[in-house]
């Protein structure tokens, strides 16, 4: 493959996209993508499994995590683009490489649209019993489809509040449970070390477990790097997003696991049944603590579908903005790529439909076909940034506003963290056949990327 030469970049790669994100809306949009649904749906399964030592397991993929992040910064400052790790990686390895890092990405962001709904209607439904589950996921796909067709700036307003609402939930809970653990909290005693005591209660192999249900509770951060290209500046936004990222991730994700564990024992029911952040809340006394916690939720679930249909839709623009997609994708009207948004929502919505037409065969297999992606994706961001750092060093240094720390020795540190990851899946049953079915995609998406990159070099 010829050297590509480092090129000028636009703001973003397509010229048609406005630019009316503010840097408070990145401030916030980053704020908020840490604070994912992820974190308060999927960390009970990981308590139970880890104990205590869940602790250890969300540092340990929070700090992959935020070598990830600070390795897409160092390129997404350097090249602004809607594209993010799919252009770069285009740009690094080739056109089959952001072929398959942009499609599966837009796989796994469109069947997190539909999951988040499904996930949002179970919530409205338990407030109002006898509603039909699939018209509130079709209000929801509506509205946020709606605010999403309109001007960029409303997706950024929409963002905004649910993230200031995450982070004041979030905050608030953080600062009752350390008064609590501190026996300063009225009306509670605390709990000392004494839930601490059974640190590995089921050994490695619970750590294990514990591990790969925090790594996937990372997912989402990466948007943030999409709505830079569209904001009034971009290196500025990717850099000040990138350089916060490890006290957001060690206050909101550590912290708040820490609280947890120290404020109920890991083997409540409760931890499970009601969520983590529930049991604590009872536990403490806090009344109505249910409800409040389900009203998070449901805000972190419909930030997510927001932001996840603006994301599919600026990776599936960029993808036909270089030539790699349906070219009715990349048509723009009003700064927003209106066809890939209805393309993106449609999709989500497939998703909720195959869950109640063919819950147990096809959208089991679109569940376990995205359950890797994210993976994937990271293995392609630090590949390229190898490739493009050396490059930038070499031709544009000036570029290297954010750079990565301890090149090149933290990043091959990461893609060895990433690799035993994938040995770690290979070795559970219930990741197993997700690590396949991902593979099985992604090699079916680079064959197909490496045959139109012939085609096309052919022609």
């Amino acid at each position: 493959m010829p050297r590509t030469t480092v090129e000028t970049p636009p703001e973003a790669d397509g010229v048609s996209l406005s630019h009316g994100l503010k840097q408070r809306h990145l401030s916030m949009i980053a704020l908020g993508g840490v604070i994912g649904a992820g974190l308060f749906v999927g960390s009970g399964e990981a308590i139970a499994a880890a104990g205590p030592s869940v602790v250890v397991a969300y540092a340990l993929s929070g700090l992959l995590v935020m070598l990830v992040m600070r390795m897409l910064g160092e390129m997404s400052a350097a090249y602004p683009s809607s594209g993010s790790f799919s252009a770069h990686a285009e740009r690094a390895i080739g056109p089959w490489a952001g072929f398959t890092a942009g499609w599966s990405f837009w796989v796994l962001l469109c069947t997190a649209v539909g999951l988040e709904g499904i996930g949002a209607a179970k919530i409205v439904t338990g407030w109002l019993p006898g509603t039909p589950a699939w018209a509130w996921v079709a209000l929801f796909m509506v509205v946020f489809c709606g605010t999403n067709l309109a001007a960029v700036k409303n997706f950024g307003e929409f963002e905004f509040w649910f993230a200031a609402l995450k982070v004041g939930a979030i905050s608030l809970f953080l600062v009752l449970g350390v008064l609590a653990i501190a026996g300063v909290l009225p009306g509670t005693d605390s709990p000392g070390a004494s839930h601490l005591t059974d640190f590995l209660p089921n050994g490695g192999e619970g750590l294990v477990i514990g591990l790969l249900a925090s790594v996937f509770a990372y997912g989402g951060l990466e948007t943030v790097t999409i709505a830079a290209a569209e904001s009034q500046d971009p290196v500025k936004g990717v850099a000040g997003a990138v350089r916060t990222a490890m006290w957001r991730i060690a206050l909101f994700y550590i912290g708040s696991m820490a609280v947890v564990v120290a404020l109920v024992p890991w083997d409540s029911p409760a931890v499970v049944e009601d969520g983590p952040y529930v049991a604590a809340l009872d536990r403490l006394g806090i009344p109505g603590a249910g409800r409040l916690m389900d009203v998070v939720i449901l805000v972190a679930l419909l930030s997510a579908m927001n932001a996840n249909i603006y994301g599919a839709s600026r990776i599936g623009y960029s993808l036909v903005e270089r030539g790699q997609g349906p070219k009715a994708l990349g048509r723009v009207s009003g700064g927003v790529p209106r066809i890939a948004v209805l393309a993106s929502s449609a999709f989500g919505f497939l998703c909720v439909l195959l869950s109640h037409w063919r819950p147990d065969d096809v959208f089991a297999w679109l569940l376990n076909t995205i359950g890797a992606v994210i993976l994937v994706v990271w293995i392609l961001i630090a590949v390229s940034q190898l490739r493009l750092r050396r490059r930038l060093e070499r031709e544009a240094p000036e570029r290297l506003t954010v750079r990565m720390w301890a090149f090149p020795w933290l990043t091959r540190l990461a893609l060895a963290g990433m690799a035993a990851v994938f040995v770690l899946m290979a070795r559970e049953p219930d990741t197993r056949v997700q690590l396949y079915s991902t593979g099985a995609m992604t090699l079916l998406l680079a064959a197909g990327g490496y045959a139109w990159q012939r085609a096309r070099a052919r022609g």
